[in-house]
């Protein structure tokens, strides 16, 4: 369920985006329902009536059912007449008084997840404009989707460490590591509050001062540079953890300059130890 109500609000935002960048009076779209071969109708942008909220379009069905399971953009410059699509949905299409549509597929891991629809209430050819712009707005719905998968992926993978004699040694305790690195570094690229809420949760867990009580305060570290440090924990050269991060190389070293400050550290070494010792990482 969360993993939906994170695809729609994306699916919600990316409509807004495609109508400020072609112009276009109408966008609408849904997800597919998982385990399903159709996609509900369920967001729309600009003046839209009633009649498609709530549409189920079968797979093959319509233009939006033809985008589905060709896995590609399609588009008719008249709906009700066009001969590359079948009919199914024009009593509802032909309410909205909708003429030249186009339907854009969200596509991740080869699997169809929605589709963005763009319309018009006149009978004439989209532009190459119009559908790269709609193009654009359905990669940006992918790549928040795949981060999704991977942070919920992460999510499950992840298990705060054993608070027993000898938890969290060898193996497991690198594995640990390495979740708590991929889980700082993939949080600030989550769009939805509450999942990017729960991945910075779990990293909590995942450190000393989360899964046990401490007797001393740990050290204070802004939110970045505990990300950096993280990465430098993790074997991360500058270079690698900007890539990561999506930072500039000289803002980790500034980030990474300012954690060792507070953590009293003279080496990156002596940093990753003391904020190990202050439970801040794993």
């Amino acid at each position: 369920m969360a993993a939906d109500a994170a695809g729609t609000m994306e699916i919600r935002g990316a409509l807004a985006r495609l109508r400020r960048t072609t112009g276009l009076p109408v966008a609408f779209g849904g997800l597919v329902e998982p385990g399903r071969q159709r996609m509900r109708i369920s967001e729309f942008s600009g003046a839209a009536g009633l009649a498609l909220r709530g549409l189920a379009v079968t797979s093959g069905n319509g233009l939006g059912g033809k985008a589905v399971a060709l896995a590609r953009p399609c588009a008719v410059t008249d709906y009700s007449l066009s001969r590359q699509i079948s009919h199914e949905y024009d009593a509802a299409v032909a309410e909205e008084g909708l003429r030249s549509v186009l339907a854009i597929p969200v596509v991740v891991r080869r699997r169809v997840r929605g589709v963005l629809y763009g319309a018009l209430r006149t009978a004439q050819p989209l532009g190459d404009r119009t559908l790269t712009a709609a193009v654009q707005a359905a990669r940006d719905v992918e790549q928040a989707l795949v981060v999704g998968d991977e942070a919920r992926e992460l999510l499950s993978a992840a298990r705060p460490p054993d608070a027993g004699p000898g938890a969290g040694a060898g193996a497991d305790r690198e594995r640990v590591r390495e979740a708590h690195t991929a889980l700082r570094a993939l949080a600030p690229r989550i769009a939805d509050p509450v999942l990017r809420a729960e991945l910075l949760a779990v990293c909590g867990l995942l450190t000393p001062s989360g899964s046990r009580e401490r007797t001393e305060r740990p050290a204070a570290l802004a939110p970045r540079e505990l990300d950096v440090l993280a990465c430098v924990a993790a074997g991360a050269t500058n270079a690698a953890a900007a890539e990561r991060l999506g930072l500039r190389p000289e803002t980790v070293k500034g980030y990474l300059r300012s954690a060792m400050r507070r953590l009293g550290a003279t080496t990156r070494g002596e940093a990753v130890v003391a904020a190990r010792r202050a439970g801040l990482l794993p």
